[in-house]
């Protein structure tokens, strides 16, 4: 099934890696997950009181989870520590295309280092995931929160830069005169300083052409400088890495929601459904395991989000319509050779491909019709005479083309004849 599939590719490259599977609860405590996302993370999350009276709340993404555990458990686990996790997380959204109060995320994080190859190979592990999905028409856009704090800096509104960077991520959603006016109005800042950070959003041109105009920005801020030099060794690095130039673009207008990253920053969008939004995000918190621990723990990760990739791909006609996760039906044709027909399913089976004997004696033709409903690839059928000879029809229900193949006495020459088709 395409959820199953996409989730075993994530875990197939995220190991690849050498990223390893973690777990965390579905609750923690309520102060563990407020005030670290976003006001609008706070007010989407779900919480209550247990039955010890504890305040308790559900995680709104698997970040925050994994810098308590890695707090409470790095001693253990060293550093860097890699790890990746497929799980559910809630928010209280409004719902939409892509957009659920229970949704999936496919995340992958490395805890431990500030170095630089940890922002590289997030960028790589993304590139490679989608992939491997099977798209190819899609841009990374990259950013690095010390330049947007740099300039901040500059301009006097570091104390400022939450509120300013939340307005400043909403710039595709609402355009930027109305970030203007939320800017100065959420951050109370003058016009012509919020015309100085939204001068940003107006840089473009090629790799160098940008951070050129960036490095003037915020020349004479140490940590905007840093930014500069953390994007430009990570555009340096794709390109030696063979990452073609039009998967990946420096899109400094991006700020991402999330109160808790410090450095890089990373969002994925499909070049043919833009409107999807970010489909795999993520970036570097160095802080967010200190608010658990006096050690310094820096992290950096990105999330596939499994639900809103799945709605695109959808959209895109990327997902044929298939109900059933075995592409092989065992016509079942004749009731008094039961035994037969298990024994044809068995051999399928043995070979690692799904196979599913039809329940009912009934007519060819009702078994072909449900085959076709059900989105099966391939049909075996047998009538008594060929179930004597050992041997079965193997129907492609794609082209409907069918061959007789001897199964009983030379199971791998079936095995091949359906791999031709599903494999």
């Amino acid at each position: 099934m395409p959820r199953e599939a996409i989730m075993e590719t994530a875990r197939r490259v995220y190991r690849r890696y050498g990223f390893s599977p973690i777990d965390t609860p579905a609750l923690e405590h309520l102060e563990i997950l407020t005030g670290k996302g976003s006001e609008e993370t706070d007010r989407q999350l779900y919480h209550f009181i247990d039955h010890g009276k504890r305040p308790v709340g559900m995680r709104f993404d698997l970040t925050v989870p994994l810098a308590r555990f890695v707090a409470q458990h790095i001693s253990k686990l060293g550093t860097p520590f890699k790890r990746y996790h497929i799980a559910p997380v809630w928010r209280g959204e409004n719902t939409q295309a892509g957009r659920y109060r229970e949704f999936v995320q496919c995340d992958f994080d490395t805890i431990g280092t500030e170095s630089v190859v940890a922002d590289i190979e997030t960028a790589l592990v993304i590139h490679e995931l989608l992939l491997e999905i099977g798209i190819d028409q899609f841009q990374l856009r990259i950013n690095n929160r010390q330049v947007l704090s740099g300039l901040l800096e500059k301009l006097g509104l570091a104390e400022k830069s939450v509120p300013v960077l939340r307005s400043l991520d909403k710039l595709d959603k609402i355009g930027r005169d109305a970030v203007l006016a939320e800017m100065q109005q959420a951050s109370d800042i003058p016009a012509e300083s919020a015309e100085q950070v939204l001068k940003l959003a107006d840089v473009s041109g090629d790799t160098d052409a940008i951070l050129s105009q960036v490095d003037a920005l915020v020349q004479g801020s140490a940590k905007g400088e840093e930014g500069v030099h953390r994007l430009r060794q990570i555009c340096e690095a794709l390109q030696a890495s063979g990452v073609p130039a039009e998967r990946y673009r420096l899109d400094v207008s991006i700020a991402r929601g999330l109160d808790y990253y410090t450095g890089v920053i990373f969002e994925t969008t499909l070049g043919k459904l833009p409107s999807i939004g970010s489909i795999c995000s993520g970036g570097r918190y160095d802080n967010l395991a200190g608010l658990y621990t006096k050690q310094h723990l820096p992290g950096i990760g990105a999330s596939l989000g499994l639900d809103r990739l799945l709605a695109a791909m959808e959209t895109l006609g990327m997902i044929a319509p298939v109900r059933t996760p075995a592409p092989v039906l065992v016509v079942y044709f004749d009731a008094d050779r039961l035994h037969d027909y298990l024994q044809l399913a068995k051999v399928v089976r043995a070979a690692g491909i799904g196979a599913e004997l039809y329940p009912e004696a009934k007519k060819v033709g009702v078994q072909l019709k449900y085959a076709d409903q059900r989105g099966f690839q391939v049909a075996l059928v047998a009538g008594s005479n060929e179930l004597d000879a050992g041997t079965c029809q193997v129907k492609n229900l794609a082209d409907k083309s069918s061959s007789e193949i001897p199964w009983r006495d030379n199971p791998q020459q079936l095995i091949e004849a359906i791999k031709q088709i599903v494999l």
